[in-house]
């Protein structure tokens, strides 16, 4: 059975930009865009599996959704699409960031509400590169995923497993699917704390980082990287990334080959709001010269 509800952004709502933080790649079994340009994400909610189609109807944004948690996904629907940002409480104190910031009035910072649903992707992205980390997660989610309800399962979309689904996953389809041992360690103990781990997304940014952080292997940059979507938490700047400080040196001081803590020293004037400024960064495309070879991709099947 589909639930229908409708709502009207306060704001200009770039849904593409601001939902396009949650596919993990272009081939994501969870995320898709139809061809009429309506979103469709497949989620695991505390009420069960869920399917979300989100799209413009009019001056309103319209969501359907089926599943057991149907009406969940469409209670977090505002907050999804960015009703619980204040985007007027960032104040550019950059001539590029003031830019970025006024030919993008619509990008709102989402929150899903689900920590488990971001945490497992970032922690596949670690230290490979996105093409490893999202086939990892495709082919996961095809084989220990189920169907996600109503008609996405036509499209072959597929709810990521519970907990329980990741910890039967046996050590050779991890292998299969080119997850190192390491990161699937990480996932097996994240996974046997996840009700205490989903409890983070109602905690401000140093408790749900303290939170994720007690579980071996997520580090700052992991739950950086899930707080920013499943708390759209402003603040959330992502330390330890391999090309974020080097952008935000350039952007903001002409240098190449800024590290952490140079990245944090430009970002400071924007205390409380330096997840957003790194997101306005990066959309104004002004990025160094790439100068070393691309980070090669390893095959871990091989291995």
């Amino acid at each position: 059975m589909c639930v229908r509800r409708t709502w009207s952004p306060p704001d200009p709502c770039d849904l593409a930009r601001n939902l396009g933080v949650l596919q993990r790649g272009p081939r994501d079994p969870a995320f898709q865009v139809g061809a009429d340009g309506a979103f469709w994400r497949a989620s695991r909610t505390p009420a069960g599996p869920g399917t979300l189609r989100i799209a413009r109807k009019g001056a309103e944004i319209e969501g359907r959704a089926w599943g057991p948690g149907a009406e969940w996904l469409l209670d977090g629907l505002p907050a999804l699409l960015g009703a619980d940002d204040d985007p007027s409480a960032f104040v550019p104190r950059h001539r590029l960031v003031h830019e970025a910031h006024r030919r993008h009035p619509g990008l709102r910072l989402i929150r899903t509400g689900l920590v488990l649903e971001s945490l497992i992707p970032s922690i596949l992205e670690q230290k490979v590169t996105g093409i490893e980390a999202y086939r990892a997660w495709r082919l996961l989610l095809q084989r220990h995923g189920e169907p996600a309800p109503g008609p996405a399962e036509g499209m072959r979309m597929r709810v990521m497993p519970d907990p329980r689904g990741w910890a039967l996953i046996p050590s050779w389809e991890w292998h299969r699917a080119g997850v190192d041992a390491k990161r699937s360690s990480t996932i097996l103990r994240a996974v046997r704390v996840a009700r205490r781990l989903e409890e983070a997304a109602s905690m401000d940014l140093a408790a749900a980082s303290a939170r994720l952080r007690l579980i071996p292997g997520i580090g700052p940059w992991t739950a950086a990287e899930t707080l920013q979507r499943s708390n759209g938490t402003p603040d959330a700047v992502t330390v330890g990334d391999l090309h974020l400080p080097g952008i935000v040196g350039y952007a903001l001081a002409g240098v190449r080959g800024a590290d952490d803590k140079a990245m944090l020293e430009l970002l400071a004037p924007y205390a409380g709001q330096r997840y957003r400024a790194a997101r306005l960064i990066l959309l104004s495309g002004r990025t160094p010269p790439r100068r070393a070879p691309r980070l090669a991709v390893r095959d871990f099947r091989g291995m």
